[in-house]
């Protein structure tokens, strides 16, 4: 059965509530994991299916339906091809005949039409889980077409500025949202957890701004230029109201020319993506992103989900998209998916194995005899690579041999050729640094439930300096907003740093000072003895008073 364009997936909702008016929704009665903080405490869909099995297709549909209704089945880009007559929740009709608007739509319908077709038959895999987490926030559902901007629904995508994910998170920005990213999880590359993510950002910058629009720009751009733009530019945006004060901004010389044309491009996707037969397009569909979520134990192997679920490896693996290393984090209790209809089947499986079984590897000690990481690797039977994939931190001594004393993580058969399918994280190392770590440019990530005041403190300067710096008028922040600070911690490394520069500046001077009185005296004392033939010592001694370089 080939599927219409959208249908609302089956799908676990994170904290979300959507649910509630489903009789077919049943909570998860398994108690939330000590230091899970990032596990779902939710309700989870399931296929009407007393079978171990598969849901069918239709089972899939049935489940939809009863959860979301009959709308749910039909989203209304369907009928926009039939009534060419689409409705949007965000204002995209005012917009349609601007400028760069225009150039977009016919960009995404002639010469980038291929490209672009790719996205939206990629977002008939994810977009209903969107609309459905929008909707059970109270957002507009057509800011799903930022993810379509952003990445083109791609949850691997990486950008050269190392965003991630398909909303295109820096790490600092998605742990202020309250996700995890780290050794073990990126959850910036989840779709769920990252939507859930976008859409408390989004909310947030919607507050602030007072715009969907500005929210958009602030989203991509930041939200502390934005302020500054606002402010800076108050006077000639003056009579500007609503959606239009984006574009009063975008008329100044200021916004890069990337966020400028950031909401134009929303705004003709929606267009576009609203009326495919209009612009000759037509999306091929493909199957629903859905899953049902089985608690697993820290340190659970990828490898032993799939075995117990009867499903591959490959699908366990790309519902599993934030687990980097094929085990799950040894830290904690997680949600691990699995497809639709088989989580009663993998939890019994998983409870009738060990846990140390289950675990996707052993602890072996570090004793005083051990040489290097690779005599090591090679005494258990693994490569210098394989052992640190799973030991993020080695404690080695200045001559490379392991510190006695620590335990490493030695991978299971199982879970080594599991990680061999893996594709590398990428370039990015994840130091579990903190989000409110001051960078080499003076910005500070704001963490959830940090007050201007808190930061102020923390950099040793005041809540009007930081207003000020960043444009912001009243005395709200939100998790993820990035700050220009001065002092503090930084700013006081910075100082501390440049007295030492400073006194050190100073020393070699004093000490190439005296170095140059003493070549003075030594020259003083040789040219009285002239007299005796020593004319090569002579011009040694004439050398030694040039001064030394700086």
């Amino acid at each position: 059965m080939k599927l219409p364009f959208h249908f609302a997936p089956v799908l676990l909702l994170l904290a979300t509530g959507a649910c509630g008016r489903a009789g077919s929704v049943a909570p998860v009665t398994t108690p939330t994991p000590v230091a899970a903080k990032s596990a779902p405490v939710a309700a989870t869909v399931t296929a009407p299916t007393a079978k171990a099995d598969r849901a069918t297709t239709d089972e899939v549909v049935s489940a939809v339906v009863a959860v979301f209704g009959d709308s749910a089945v039909l989203h209304p880009a369907d009928s926009a091809s039939i009534a060419d007559d689409p409705i949007w929740d965000i204002n995209v009709r005012s917009y349609e005949t601007h400028d760069r608007v225009e150039h977009y739509v016919g960009l995404f319908s002639n010469s980038a039409k291929e490209r672009f077709l790719a996205r939206l038959s990629r977002g008939t895999r994810y977009e209903p889980m969107i609309r459905a987490k929008l909707r059970a926030s109270g957002m507009p559902e057509d800011l799903t077409y930022l993810a379509l901007i952003e990445s083109g629904y791609d949850p691997h995508a990486y950008s050269r500025a190392a965003a991630v994910g398909m909303w295109q998170f820096m790490s600092g920005t998605a742990r202020g949202v309250g996700m995890r990213v780290d050794w073990w999880m990126d959850e910036r590359r989840d779709p769920a957890r990252s939507t859930d993510g976008a859409i408390r950002f989004l909310r947030d910058l919607q507050k602030q701004f007072g715009s969907l629009y500005l929210a958009a720009a602030a989203y991509n751009g930041g939200p502390g230029r934005v302020a500054r733009g606002l402010t800076r530019f108050a006077s000639e945006m003056d009579g500007a109201e609503g959606e239009d004060r984006f574009f009063a901004l975008a008329e100044q010389d200021y916004l890069r020319a990337e966020t400028k044309n950031y909401v134009p491009q929303i705004i003709a996707a929606a267009l576009v993506a609203k009326m495919p037969a209009r612009y000759g397009l037509v999306i091929d569909s493909l199957p629903l992103y859905g899953y049902d979520s089985v608690l697993v134990t820290p340190g659970t192997s990828l490898a032993h989900i799939a075995a117990a679920s009867g499903a591959t490896k490959a699908e366990v693996r790309d519902l599993n998209p934030a687990v980097l290393r094929g085990i799950t984090p040894p830290d904690a209790s997680i949600w691990a998916r699995v497809p639709v209809g088989l989580a009663d089947r993998t939890r019994l499986a998983l409870d009738s194995i060990p846990e140390e079984d289950r675990r996707g590897f052993r602890m072996a000690s570090v004793s005083g005899s051990t040489g290097t990481p690779a005599g090591f690797a090679d005494a258990h039977g693994v490569t210098v690579k394989q052992l640190r994939w799973f030991n993020p931190t080695i404690k080695t001594t200045k001559k490379g041999r392991l510190v006695a004393g620590q335990s490493l993580r030695i991978p299971s058969d199982l879970a080594i050729d599991f990680a061999r399918e893996i594709p590398d994280p990428g370039i990015e190392r994840y130091g579990g640094s903190s989000p409110t770590t001051l960078t080499s440019r003076g910005i500070h990530v704001v963490k959830r439930g940090e007050s201007l005041g808190a930061i102020a403190k923390r950099y040793g300067t005041t809540v009007p300096r930081l207003k000020s710096l960043n444009g912001i008028k009243g005395s709200r922040v939100i998790a993820g907003q990035t700050l220009r600070v001065r002092s503090g911690t930084s700013t006081a490394s910075s100082t501390s740093s440049s007295a030492k520069k400073s006194a050190a500046k100073k020393a070699s001077a004093k000490k190439a000072s005296a170095k140059k009185a003493t070549v003075k005296k030594s020259g003083a004392k040789k040219s009285t003895a002239k007299k005796k033939p020593v004319a090569k010592k002579k011009t040694a001694s004439s050398k030694k008073k040039t001064p030394p370089r700086k």
